[in-house]
């Protein structure tokens, strides 16, 4: 009995991975300010992977790939379809997403197929498809439908991408990458999420999280119509009827 349980630890300890590894990772700033000349910033993600705290061994053995998604604030959104009736364009049809990412970037290392597979990107919402398929009262198909446009569109404002191979290896271990907000970012806090693969598994992970920020006249602007709305309606009514005045006083003369 005693020798077929050491045969049975013998089997799973040589079952068990070799190596375990850690993820050291960051971002290059912690905040991003928003100010009027705003016109986007670039953020750097660096790491190193190393082995875990207590392994016996001193480095690790690749080759690895590394998987970057930066996800900002999550928002509930609608998407909606328009038809041609009579001549007027009329919305019809309607999908509601809850918690849906107002920014969301992949920058990886390599093709993400070569990667892993698909599951694997899906069910750790590696690819911006994985966030069309969250359950919705819709129904699937309208909910990927509906979702895939969603993405369509938000792709086209430049705040949802992928970037393949944007991940570089400057050694076996280290690795950097660069992004670049687009000046529209919506403000909040974001999360950059990273897993280093190897053998198409996911070996580490780790999170790193920086904070978009409106400054100055803009951020007091920005609190003051989600705080006193009905001040800032009344104080842009003012202001608007202040500016035609002037306008008109200006080009009488």
């Amino acid at each position: 009995m005693i020798r077929c349980l050491l045969a049975l630890l013998l089997l799973v300890s040589a079952a068990l991975p070799a190596a375990a590894e850690r993820l050291f990772s960051s971002v290059s700033t912690e905040t991003v300010q928003i100010t009027s000349s705003f016109d986007g910033e670039k953020l750097t993600f660096f790491g190193s992977i190393a082995p875990d705290a207590g392994a016996e061994q001193k480095y690790v053995e690749g080759p690895f790939q590394v998987v970057v998604v930066v996800l900002g604030p999550r928002q509930d959104r609608v998407a909606r379809k328009k038809t041609n009736n009579f001549g007027i364009w009329l919305n019809t049809e309607q999908v509601e997403f809850d918690s849906f990412p107002s920014y969301f970037h992949v920058l990886s290392s390599n093709r993400l197929r070569d990667i892993t597979d698909v599951n694997t990107l899906t069910t750790n919402y590696i690819l911006p498809e994985s966030h069309a398929i969250s359950p919705n009262p819709a129904g699937w198909w309208q909910t990927l439908t509906f979702g895939h446009e969603l993405i369509r569109l938000m792709a086209q404002d430049g705040l949802f991408g992928v970037q393949e191979t944007g991940v570089l290896f400057h050694s076996d271990t280290f690795y950097s990458a660069q992004l670049t907000l687009p000046s529209n970012a919506p403000p909040g806090p974001y999360i950059a999420q990273t897993y280093v693969f190897k053998n198409g598994e996911i070996v580490a992970r780790k999170s790193d999280g920086f904070a978009v920020r409106k400054i100055g006249f803009e951020r007091f602007l920005a609190l003051s119509s989600t705080q006193q709305p009905l001040l800032y309606g009344l104080a842009c009514v003012v202001l608007a009827l202040f500016t035609g005045w002037l306008g008109g006083v200006l080009f009488r003369r």
